[in-house]
């Protein structure tokens, strides 16, 4: 599978957002279709990896990297439902976007290893584009300038996110993993300035 057949693949994913903002589903019959999606990924994950259940989607989905390691479309499961079960949608939706969006739209500017941090232009690219799919959705959940400033200070730390790759025993971190709880943190503090709703809405209360 081509690079750019892997983006679209990965941009595919705005189906689960939009199934909810269309109101097919509501939020917490969502944040389920999430957690059992992303059961199903790992189960897959785990027969890959565990016992080398092979299937041509593998070969497909997977860079040469990934054979040995959790592949990114898990990772981008579990980052993005780990910040569902946590979060209301005004938290939730903008996390998920800048990374179904605003990801594959940066990997096409950017051209960078796997192990290499992104230019400074492409991370101020991101960033506008991390801001406007954010701002909308934090505006309409708490209104004001609280509203429009977690959305720009969300935007930037999806950015960064995106763009700065940790580096863990020699290998950098996949931003698939980081970038929808680093955006989420950044959305939440800049509530917590302000003084209005976090959106914090755990699954479980």
């Amino acid at each position: 599978m081509s690079e750019y057949s892997r983006r679209a693949v990965h941009a595919s994913g705005v189906g689960m957002p939009t199934i909810y903002l269309l109101n097919i589903v509501n939020w917490t019959q969502l944040r389920y279709f999430m957690l059992i999606v992303t059961a199903i990924v790992f189960t897959l994950e785990g027969l890959r990896l565990g016992v080398g259940f092979e299937h041509w989607l593998y070969d497909e989905a997977t860079r040469e990297y990934e054979q040995h390691a959790v592949a990114g479309y898990a990772l981008y499961m579990l980052s993005m439902t780990a910040v569902a079960v946590l979060f209301a949608p005004m938290v939730t939706i903008p996390a998920m976007l800048m990374l179904i969006i605003a990801d594959p739209i940066s990997g096409i500017l950017g051209d960078n290893a796997e192990d290499e941090h992104k230019r400074l232009a492409v991370v101020g690219v991101t960033f506008v584009l991390c801001a406007l799919l954010a701002v909308p959705f934090t505006y309409a959940g708490v209104g004001g300038m609280a509203g429009i400033a977690a959305g720009v200070v969300g935007g930037g730390f999806g950015a960064v996110a995106d763009g700065i790759k940790p580096i863990v025993a020699g290998v950098g971190v996949d931003d698939n993993l980081t970038i929808p709880p680093a955006a989420a943190i950044g959305i939440v503090i800049t509530f917590l300035l302000f003084g209005v709703d976090t959106g914090f809405d755990p699954l479980w209360v």
